[in-house]
């Protein structure tokens, strides 16, 4: 009975392909899958394929961090082995504290700015209204065009006159 079933399990996998495996979940609920390597009907190697079903997600509706960084360095084979939830939690927490950390120094350095303000050891930035665009010949300004304007309707060939330049002077 082991052969005939052997025999069948192979004939399944060499028709339809190899099944999916479930490898993990994440805190989210997420599911990740793999396929491995198989050999086609055609005889052509394909690659392991690894995959997430994520939990009441449409495709267009991925958001970043919908996935831990962990599960997505595994998807893109960055990463050999899937994480462990304790990984995961680790990694989660010392993001955390790294995020406390910069709040911290931010708001320390911001009352460091206020006392030297205060004291008059550092001048305050001074707060201008910006008009136009900084890369405009012109900043600020507004200059008449000296070029041609008009239509495809109106156009004649020849018509147009540099500003300053008479029938005169070309004579």
């Amino acid at each position: 009975m082991s052969r005939a079933w052997q025999a069948l399990r192979a004939l399944r996998l060499r028709l339809m392909g190899p099944t999916k495996e479930l490898v993990g979940t994440d805190q989210f609920g997420n599911k990740y899958y793999r396929v491995p390597k198989h050999e086609s009907r055609a005889g052509q190697v394909i690659p392991e394929r690894r995959f997430v079903e994520a939990v009441n997600r449409e495709a267009y509706q991925y958001q970043i961090g919908d996935f831990p960084a962990e599960w997505e360095a595994w998807i893109r084979k960055k990463r050999e082995d899937p994480p462990t939830i304790e990984e995961i939690l680790k990694n989660e927490n010392y993001r955390e504290e790294m995020k406390q950390k910069v709040k911290d120094v931010s708001e320390k350095d911001r009352l460091l700015q206020a006392k030297e303000y205060e004291e008059g050891l550092v001048a305050e930035p001074s707060h201008t209204q910006v008009k136009g665009h900084a890369s405009a010949p012109y900043y600020g300004k507004k200059e008449t065009s000296e070029d041609p304007t008009s239509t495809a309707n109106t156009f004649q060939p020849g018509a147009w006159k540099p500003p300053g330049s008479d029938s005169s002077q070309n004579k």
